[in-house]
């Protein structure tokens, strides 16, 4: 989006708070994305039983391989 700040609307002080005010649902939206991240966060895992297998630049290994490499 290209905003052109010659025709940009100019309003007094009153009319720019009310209208701050009204974006207000900025925060209440904020807040429940947070919500929800930590609800997605608490989701319960699920066990991988398939061995995934990945080509690295040392050759092939496997998921735990790469996990175990990292700890």
């Amino acid at each position: 989006m290209t905003y052109n700040l010659n025709n940009h609307k100019v309003v007094s002080e009153s009319e720019w708070i009310q209208a701050r005010k009204e974006l207000l649902k900025e925060k209440e939206l904020t807040i429940l994305r947070d919500q929800l991240s930590q609800q997605r966060r608490g989701l319960p895992w699920v066990q991988v039983n398939k061995e995934y297998v990945f080509e690295e630049q040392n050759g092939k290994q496997t998921l735990s391989e790469l996990f175990d490499e990292a700890s």
